[in-house]
């Protein structure tokens, strides 16, 4: 009976060989020209390439990688002179994934201004039920909301224009804006906004423009405390400060874009924002 035991540098040295693209019977026949115990190496092969391949597998079978929305920030500028005259800051930017935070994109007027157009005609938000491609009412999700038609006011349509100038994507490639209000206490679980292609509803959405490839949250108030936009996968907490945004794309739909993110539950006050969806192209 063979008393060689598989010690952790052998498991790292076989991943090794198969990251470098060697077959596993050639790196089986590597180590048993070491002296390996043929067994013991066959079992130390197949426990480490399990999990590799398994991943191997996931990443061949992932969505491939599309344009996405992205902001003039080449020169790392403090701040975007748009062609209405908004000038909008940079406060912060992260790459991977990629997040924006902007300051000043809407004034306290156009703030006010949505929310008093809005209110009106908010319902409980609902989400998209992936079996189906419609939508239904989730309990991750507890707030109240609503949406403009694209263009539907003359400030709906002088927001969108500044948003597609702002990421540099055509005003038609995004869905109509929503507007959502937060009570104390609600809040919107980590998920992400990209379709799902392995689900059975997301054929027919896919047929209104394609893939979501990029979300903007604009702030149109500051809660008293609570309410921030989470990115669970880097640990970041966006706080919702009123005519600020947030931007982030996923470059495909994917988990592997790092985009998760969520609504943190309002402590104090209330929380109102709207959100701007974009897709990859006309959306009808």
């Amino acid at each position: 009976m063979s008393t060689q035991t598989a010690t952790p540098e052998l498991r790292l040295w076989i991943l090794e060989q198969a990251q470098a693209g060697h077959a596993p019977d050639a790196v089986l026949q590597a180590m048993k020209h070491s002296g390996w115990d043929e067994d013991v190496a066959l079992a130390a092969l197949e426990h480490t390439l399990e999990g590799f391949l398994a991943e191997h597998a996931r990443l061949q079978q992932r969505p491939a990688v599309v344009p996405v929305p992205e902001p003039d920030l080449a020169q790392s500028p403090a701040t975007l002179c748009l062609p209405d005259g908004q000038v909008v800051r940079v406060v912060a930017s992260m790459r991977d994934p990629r997040v924006v935070v902007f300051a000043d994109l809407l004034s306290a007027d156009e703030c006010e201004a949505l929310r008093q157009l809005a209110a009106p005609r908010m319902a409980r938000s609902e989400t998209v039920d992936n079996a189906t491609g419609g939508s239904e009412v989730n309990a991750a999700r507890t707030s109240a909301g609503m949406f403009f038609g694209r263009g539907e006011t003359a400030l709906i349509a002088r927001i969108e224009q500044r948003i597609a100038a702002l990421l540099r994507w055509p005003v038609e490639n995004g869905e109509g804006l929503q507007v959502l209000h937060y009570r104390p206490g609600a809040e919107y679980k980590p998920h992400y906004d990209y379709f799902d292609p392995a689900q059975p509803g997301s054929s027919t959405i896919l047929q209104r423009g394609g893939q979501r490839v990029g979300t903007l949250v604009m702030y149109l108030n500051t809660p008293a405390a609570g309410g921030g936009t989470t990115f669970p996968d880097v640990h970041l907490e966006v706080a919702p400060i009123q005519g600020h945004a947030v931007f982030f794309s996923y470059d495909r739909a994917d988990p592997s874009s790092r985009s998760l993110h969520g609504g943190a539950p309002v402590i104090a006050g209330e929380k109102w924002v709207a959100t701007k969806w974009l897709r990859e192209r006309r959306f009808d």
